[in-house]
C-alpha cells in the first residue's frame, strides 16, 4: 500500500493537471500550466508551479520559454539541467516533427514559407548565421548553404562564396537570409549594403537574388516585401 504521507509535494495538483490534459488537451490551460507540465517530466519530487510562473514572466510568455536555451532556462531559480528535460524534449521533438513534415521537394514560393523553414534552423541561434538558399527555376529548394557565423558584416560575406555554390548546383535564383539573435527585425545599413552588393553580382552572373530574409525568434522581415530590394 502506498503511504500518502510520502507522496511528493504537489502530487495531487500534478495529477489533476495531467488528467485535464488527457481529457481535453491544452484547452483552458494557462501558459505557466503548460510549462509546469513540461517541467514535471524531469522533476518527480518537487512542485513546479512557482518556477513555471517565473519562467513565463522572465521570458514573456510560453513561446519565449519554449524557445529558450538550456543555459537561459537555468537563469530561472529552481530550474536546472534535470528538470529542464521536458522543455528540451519538446524543442527536439518539435524540430524533428517539422523536418519530417517537409515534403521531399520544398517549394519556397513566398516569404512566409521561407520564414517558417528558416525559423526551424536559425530561430534559436545565439550568433548570427548567414545562409544562402539555392533555388531552381520553379523556386524549389536545391540546397541551403551556410556562409558565415558571427557578427554579420559585408566584409565577412564575400560574393564569391555566395555564388560559388549557386553555380555548382545550377541554381537559377538565390535567397539570402540571416538571423538577428537580439530579436530586432530592423535591417542595418550593413544588411542593406550587402544586399545591394550581392544583387549587383547576381545580375552579372545571371543568378537573381530574389529576397533577403531576416529571422528572429519572434518573426521575420522580407526586404523584398519592404521594397528594400
Amino acid at each position: 500500500m502506498v503511504n500518502i504521507n510520502n507522496a511528493p509535494k504537489g502530487a495531487g495538483h500534478r495529477k489533476r493537471l495531467r488528467d485535464r490534459f488527457l481529457q481535453s488537451g491544452l484547452d483552458g490551460f494557462l501558459d505557466y500550466e503548460i510549462v509546469e507540465l513540461l517541467l514535471t517530466l524531469g522533476t518527480p519530487m518537487k512542485d513546479c508551479k512557482q518556477m513555471a510562473k517565473k519562467a513565463v514572466k522572465q521570458y514573456k510568455g510560453l513561446r519565449g520559454v519554449l524557445d529558450a536555451s538550456l543555459e537561459d532556462l537555468q537563469n530561472v531559480k529552481g530550474i536546472g539541467p534535470s528538470n529542464a528535460f521536458g522543455i528540451k524534449l519538446f524543442q527536439a521533438i518539435s524540430e524533428r516533427y517539422a523536418k519530417e513534415q517537409l515534403p521531399p521537394k520544398i517549394s519556397l514560393s513566398s516569404p512566409q514559407k521561407i520564414a517558417v523553414y528558416l525559423r526551424e534552423k536559425l530561430g534559436r541561434e545565439k550568433k548570427e548565421h548567414f545562409v544562402v538558399l539555392l533555388l531552381d527555376a520553379q523556386n524549389d529548394l536545391l540546397k541551403i548553404k551556410e556562409i558565415s557565423v558571427g557578427t554579420l558584416d559585408e566584409t565577412l560575406v564575400h560574393p564569391r562564396e555566395v555564388f560559388e555554390s549557386a553555380i555548382k548546383h545550377l541554381a537559377s535564383h538565390i535567397i539570402i537570409a540571416h538571423n538577428h539573435p537580439s530579436g530586432s527585425l530592423e535591417p542595418s545599413e550593413s544588411d542593406l549594403r550587402l544586399t545591394q552588393r550581392l544583387q549587383s553580382v547576381g545580375e552579372l552572373v545571371g543568378i537573381s537574388v530574389l529576397d533577403h530574409i531576416i529571422i528572429s525568434n519572434t518573426g521575420y522581415i522580407s526586404l523584398k516585401e519592404k521594397n528594400l530590394l
